[in-house]
């Protein structure tokens, strides 16, 4: 997180405010970051309440200061010294608001990360694919404020994961932009692919947005889909009944049932 924040520090444009949402962090750098970053406003959640709602928090707060974009950042990304400058300016060189979002780099390894996403609606599932704007990165989001006031906030129906991609398709619906914006730049240390509790969320969460999102004949056809795969997945589990990642997605398909 310190580095996430100095990123915004030191960040050469200087017409901001900034807001930090702490879901009920246990490791003492809530209070640490708010010694650290005096100038930084600071909120924290008495429980982890997921993301979105997380960031709904802080969208809540910059709402309420007037802002007219909102940048939603990881506090495991890190900004370029000009990234929200050159942000800010391609954005306003078009007039139209909606949901732009900078190239994203692998912190670790410095290739590309984000720089487009596509629904595939036959696999369920959304995936990061370049010169598509069917989905901008949670990780990096810059929201005009007019989104919010047209389409609402972040659904908290989405504890983890989806909650970027199903933000971005209803403003597509209601007729804002989606842009990637390749001159600027965010760098992610993405750690989350070392823990295999993700595939838990991942699976629930596909599932949460394409049955919400789909229209009949795609619901039909998503319900099929889902049967297939779960059938799949209980012999799966008849060949090996220890499989954590083959446990957690069938308590995924359990959960979606509720």
């Amino acid at each position: 997180m310190k580095k996430c924040l100095e990123s915004i520090y030191l960040s050469d444009y200087e017409n901001k405010e900034v807001v930090v949402v702490d879901n009920a962090s246990t490791d003492g750098s809530f209070d640490e970051m708010r010694q650290h970053f005096q100038k930084f406003n600071f909120i924290k959640n008495n429980q982890n309440i997921g993301f979105a709602a997380g960031n709904n928090v802080a969208i809540k707060w910059a709402l309420e200061k007037m802002a007219d974009y909102v940048l939603l950042l990881n506090n495991d990304a890190y900004l370029e010294k000009n990234t929200l400058g050159v942000l800010l300016q391609e954005v306003e060189k078009n007039k139209k608001p909606g949901i732009s979002c900078p190239f994203i780099y692998n912190g670790y390894t410095k290739k590309l990360w984000f720089s487009g996403g596509k629904i595939d609606w036959l696999k369920m599932r959304a995936i990061h694919q370049s010169g598509k704007d069917d989905f901008i990165s949670g990780c990096a989001m810059l929201i005009h404020k007019d989104v919010f006031k047209k389409i609402g906030l972040l659904d908290e129906k989405f504890f983890l994961y989806y909650e970027d991609v199903d933000f971005s398709f209803r403003a597509q619906k209601a007729g804002f932009d989606l842009r990637i914006i390749p001159e600027a730049k965010v760098y992610h240390y993405e750690k989350s692919s070392e823990n295999i509790g993700k595939i838990y969320y991942l699976v629930l969460s596909a599932i949460i947005f394409f049955r919400k999102n789909s229209n009949l004949f795609q619901r039909i056809y998503i319900e099929i889909y889902l049967l297939i795969r779960k059938i799949k997945n209980h012999f799966d589990l008849k060949k090996d009944s220890q499989n954590e990642e083959k446990l957690l997605v069938q308590k995924a398909y359990r959960d979606a049932g509720r």
